[in-house]
Order: structure tokens, then C-alpha cells, then sequence
């Protein structure tokens, strides 16, 4: 495996290539469901603002597109349980699943229109491009992207707010910390996965100043294995807590057998690693797809981006385990509540990089969605 200098060097000019990508900067989903980009084509009737016809319950067919097993534990787990949420309504639903982010995905979506789909979600960044590709040629069909930027009048965007979620298990984390050493492995150099580091190392440091966070990058959502290395090289350092912003729940089986602790990410995984499982930041894709559809069949679909967190239901924190330190539900409970009420914002204030100096103060959504830049208290070399 390479050294974390030599891998996370390549961070900051892929990063900058993903904010250039596509047409113009990315923007970030808008909460609220709010449209963004040009004005949507005229509706028609009973169909929405994206122009296309209402579709009954009974002729619903929904295809998903993952980029992963769903029974990996997480990430794809996590959205395919809103898959079953919609089978268990009696809504028709198919799925491919183990699809990389390559021209694979477009033949995938391709197939299940094929079997009859007349509403295709896929799930990873990657898959971003086919999707609208596929878009274009079908747009009598519904799509929606998770974690990507990209709309078209018949293709919507959706990601959970995880940030806030991630905040919160900082806090437990440190909490919990007695080498004030925590490791965090990353899948891949996006700012998606720079903001959650940085949400959990702000959500460690508001209880643990002396704290740091040190990161190490997979580059791949499914290498289960490097992933696993990789928190084995953080734990021979000194970090008695992993964390992750990975698909796969080794970091997690890692800690475990060095000992130490560790927080999941996507679903709840207290038996992964009983021994060390403190808490998970957890995404509930039930909540977005149960009403996406809904809107399809009820006429008020439109294209366009959701970004949304604690306060819709979308995203959410575990329940502690035993393993927590005392008081530790107590701060979460607190400032969940604050997240929710509107009375605290993770990034208000001023928000300090690596150096200790100010960069960004009272960030906007568009700042977060678009962080190219860690925040302080992160181990991890950008230049």
C-alpha cells in the first residue's frame, strides 16, 4: 500500500478536477427541494415540473443501480433497504448490483429498462454521467442520482445531510479517545468525503480540543481489503478509534481485533465488531425514495436536487453502545437537538484549516458542498 503522503499528494489536483467536472462548477443540491439550474419544461397535465405524466401505483416499475453488494453492510445495504421499503407497498422493483462507475453502469440502466423500469435510481457519484446519458435518450422515464450534481428536466439529484450525522459521532468519539489519536480511512478524494471529515473532526474537537484526526485514502468505495490495511496502518500509529467514510465494515473489524473502537457509517453495525462498535452516522434512504416515488405517482415530481439532514429524517446517529463514555448522550442529545431547531450549524462561525488560520466563516451549502480543504485538527497532506 502507498504511504498516506504519496496517496493524499494526489488529493488536492483530483478534488480540483472534481469540482471543474461536467458542465460548469458543481452546485449543490438545494434544501428543501428546491429546483436549481434552468427552469424545468413546462408541466403537464397531472405530471409535475419535469414535464412527464404522473405514473399509477400499479404500473410503477423501479430499477436500482448500485455500485456495491447489498449485503455489504452499509452504503448499498442502506439503499436497498428503500427498495424494499417500496416492494413492501406492493411497488414493483428490479436491481443490478455490483455495477463499477465505468460504461458498465450505462448497459446496467440500459437492461433494466429493458425488463420494463419506468424509474431508475443509481446510487454512486460514478455513476453520475451514464445516468444523464441514459436520460437523454429516455425522457419519458424518471431518474434520480445519488451524491452527484447533475440534473436533466427528467433527472433529479438526492443526498442525506450524513455531515450533521458525522458531527455527532465526533463528539463521541472524542469523548471516548485516551490517545486523543483517532483514524479515519476514505474512500475517495471527492468533497462529499472532505466535508464528513471534517464534520467529525469539528464534532471531535468542540469536546476534545487536544484531538486529532488523521486520514487515510482507499481510493475505491469497494476494496475491502485496503480498507482494512488502512485502518490497520492508522491503529499501528497510536489511534485507538476508527472511523470511516467507506463502504466496508473491515476498518471496523480491524479496530476490534487491535483492541480499540471504531464508528460505522451507513447503517447500524453493532454486530460487525461488538467488542469495539461505539455508535454509526446512518442514512435513511427509505425516507427519500418512499417519497420521490409518491410524488411520481401523486403528479408533483420535478427535477430537482434534495439535500437534506436530521431535520427531515433523512439522515440520523445510531444509538450508543454500552462502550460509550459517560455523558456521551447526553452532548449528542444536546446538540442534535440544537442541528434540528436551527440553533447550531456545524460549519457556522469561523471554520479554521489545517494551519489554524480562518478560512471560511458561516459557510454557505454551496462552501460545504464544494470543500476542497480540511479543516483543523486533520492529519493529511495536501501539498
Amino acid at each position: 500500500m502507498k504511504k498516506v503522503s504519496v496517496i493524499l499528494l494526489c488529493l488536492m489536483m483530483v478534488v480540483s478536477l472534481f469540482a471543474m467536472g461536467g458542465c460548469g462548477s458543481s452546485t449543490p443540491p438545494a434544501s428543501n427541494t428546491q429546483p436549481t439550474g434552468t427552469e424545468p419544461a413546462a408541466t403537464e397535465a397531472a405530471g409535475g415540473e419535469g414535464g412527464l405524466k404522473a405514473i399509477a401505483k400499479e404500473d410503477l416499475v423501479v430499477g436500482f443501480v448500485y455500485i456495491g453488494d447489498i449485503k455489504d453492510g452499509g452504503y448499498n445495504e442502506g439503499h436497498d433497504k428503500g427498495r424494499l421499503a417500496l416492494e413492501a407497498e406492493g411497488i414493483k422493483c428490479f436491481y443490478k448490483e455490483n455495477v463499477p462507475e465505468s460504461s458498465e453502469c450505462e448497459t446496467a440502466i440500459r437492461e433494466l429498462i429493458d425488463l420494463g423500469c419506468n424509474v431508475i435510481y443509481t446510487t454512486s457519484f460514478g455513476h453520475m454521467d451514464s445516468t444523464l446519458a441514459v436520460a437523454k435518450d429516455f425522457p419519458e422515464i424518471y431518474f434520480g442520482h445519488a451524491t452527484g450534481y447533475k440534473t436533466a428536466d427528467n433527472m433529479c439529484t438526492y443526498m442525506g445531510k450524513v455531515e450533521q450525522a458525522r458531527y455527532l459521532t465526533g463528539i463521541v468519539a472524542g469523548m471516548k479517545t485516551e490517545s486523543n489519536k483517532i483514524g479515519y480511512v476514505m474512500a475517495m478524494p471527492y468533497a462529499e468525503c472532505i466535508r464528513g471529515a471534517n464534520a467529525f473532526t469539528l464534532g471531535v474537537r468542540s469536546v476534545n480540543p487536544e484531538a486529532t484526526v488523521e486520514v487515510m485514502l482507499v481510493n475505491s468505495w469497494t476494496d475491502v481489503a485496503t480498507a482494512k490495511q488502512c485502518a490497520i496502518e492508522l491503529l499501528n500509529k497510536g489511534c485507538d478509534i476508527i472511523a470511516q467514510h467507506h463502504d466496508a465494515t473491515t476498518p471496523q473489524l480491524a479496530a476490534q481485533d487491535a483492541g480499540a473502537f471504531c464508528v460505522g457509517y451507513n447503517v447500524a453495525t453493532p454486530d460487525v465488531a461488538p467488542k469495539a462498535y461505539l455508535t454509526s452516522a446512518m442514512f435513511n434512504w427509505s425516507k427519500f425514495y418512499v417519497d420521490n416515488v409518491h410524488s411520481i405517482i401523486d403528479g408533483t415530481w420535478g427535477p430537482h436536487t434534495y439535500w437534506e439532514g436530521l431535520d427531515a429524517g433523512w439522515v440520523a446517529i445510531d444509538e450508543l453502545s454500552d462502550l460509550c463514555p459517560e455523558g456521551a448522550q447526553a452532548k449528542v442529545d444536546e446538540v442534535q437537538k440544537a442541528i434540528i431547531d436551527g440553533s447550531f450549524n456545524i460549519f457556522g462561525g469561523e471554520i479554521k484549516n489545517q494551519k489554524g488560520e480562518v478560512q471560511a466563516t458561516d459557510m454557505t451549502d454551496e462552501e460545504v458542498w464544494n470543500m476542497e480543504w480540511f479543516v483543523e485538527g486533520v492529519i493529511a497532506n495536501l501539498s
